[in-house]
């Protein structure tokens, strides 16, 4: 190729900013909303964390940004905000937004950032804390008023300030209130009312304590989404649950066992039916990676075909479920040359690629030669294709220009 097109990241991250919330509620929620306190943390391996109430009690301890919400304290964490150190200078320990890089909140610094990383537009999921991947930070606060004006903020901060001046690089995603189908839906058309058709989802609800996809009570929600053709996004991790095997097993294990929520997730929506009663509904598995892809298509359609009978899966679906993955799902991988070399079998309109900025595993800075780097180990040479990936199946499905 005479020149490699830049990218369209699927998936990247905001490190939400210490005032996003104390400027857009009212003062008296400022106290038991989302705000953050810098103070002394004490980091313990194992991932648990301990705070101090006054820092001068914690001498020993280092120096952290911490949010609060209601009674729930969490630091912002290196790990989620790890672009510009050495992979072996992140470390699992809690940091502040002065160590960090100013791309990771400042929406001005992200777009340069973009361009040293040859990243033509992002969309960006929430970060660890305090919201996470599907706003299941909200979900699990007390108080349901407060937690709905949290929800709307966040969703008018992406709108008006992350995006706003990006001359549409930075494209909206938005989170929903996950404890009422109805709510989300009004947020949905809200939203979308104001440009934005794309939604964070859950990879599974009932890991949530939520219905599943298959209750029925999601209907609304899902209605909403096909009215304003707003598609799913659907982050690993957003179950908050990873499938370790043992408590004492290194939490880098964590990294690769993380995917398996996605390969469940996919498997669940080809077999729900919701593609057969709503043909146009979109989803996204967002940091799922697509190496394991052929083989979960080859062997649904077998239990499909041989199982169907007793398994109920014919009665749900009148296609195979691949076709429903074709028609439906898009995935996104950023470092996978197993996927690549077996994009004949996975589908070159279905995959979008991903710089996960401002995580550990981000490609940034070297994004888009990263992934021109993938092609020429596989001998990908067909322009066409190449664009597919890097920005061309973006633009179809997030309505770019």
């Amino acid at each position: 190729m005479s020149a490699f097109p830049r990218l369209i990241s699927a998936d990247d991250h905001v490190l939400e900013p210490p005032t996003l919330w104390t400027d857009r509620l009212p003062a008296k929620y400022h106290e038991i909303a989302p705000h953050v306190r810098r103070e002394r943390v004490k980091f313990q391996v194992g991932g648990k964390v301990s705070l101090e109430a006054q820092a001068q009690a914690s001498e020993d301890g280092d120096w952290a940004d911490v949010w609060y919400y209601h009674d729930k304290r969490e630091p912002i964490m290196l790990v989620g905000a790890a672009v510009g150190f050495g992979h072996d200078e992140v470390e699992l320990r809690p940091t502040t937004f002065d160590q960090v890089r100013p791309g990771c909140y400042d929406p001005q610094a992200r777009l340069m950032d973009m361009d040293i990383a040859g990243v033509e537009a992002s969309l960006c999921f929430p970060n660890m804390a305090p919201t996470r991947f599907c706003g299941q930070g909200f979900l699990e606060a007390p108080d349901r008023d407060l937690a709905l004006l949290c929800v709307r903020a966040y969703n008018d901060f992406i709108i008006d300030e992350w995006c706003a001046d990006s001359g549409g690089r930075l494209i909206p995603l938005g989170i929903i209130p996950l404890w009422s189908p109805e709510l989300a839906a009004q947020e949905v058309r809200r939203l979308a009312a104001r440009g934005n058709h794309a939604i964070c989802f859950s990879e599974a609800p009932a890991r949530l304590g939520l219905p599943s996809i298959h209750s029925g009570a999601w209907e609304p929600f899902f209605e909403a989404c096909v009215e304003t053709d707003t598609v799913l996004m659907i982050h690993v991790g957003s179950s908050s649950h990873v499938p370790m095997p043992s408590n004492d097993a290194p939490m880098g294990e964590s990294n690769i066992l993380v995917t398996l929520n996605a390969v469940t997730a996919m498997v669940d929506w080809m077999f729900s039916g919701l593609f057969v009663r709503y043909p146009t509904l979109k989803i996204c598995l967002a940091e799922c990676q697509i190496g394991w892809i052929p083989y979960i298509l080859q062997r649904a359609d077998e239990i499909w075909e041989i199982h169907g009978n007793w398994a109920g899966t014919r009665a749900r679906i009148p296609n195979p479920p691949s076709s429903y993955y074709r028609s439906n799902i898009f995935v996104t991988f950023f470092s996978d040359v197993v996927g690549l070399r077996n994009l004949d079998a996975i589908g070159a309109d279905n995959v979008l690629i991903e710089t996960d900025y401002p995580h550990s595993d981000s490609t940034w800075p070297s994004s888009q030669t990263h992934f021109q780097k993938q092609t020429r180990i596989v001998g990908l040479d067909d322009p066409e294709i190449i664009e597919k990936i890097a920005r061309g199946n973006a633009r179809r499905l997030f309505h770019l220009a």
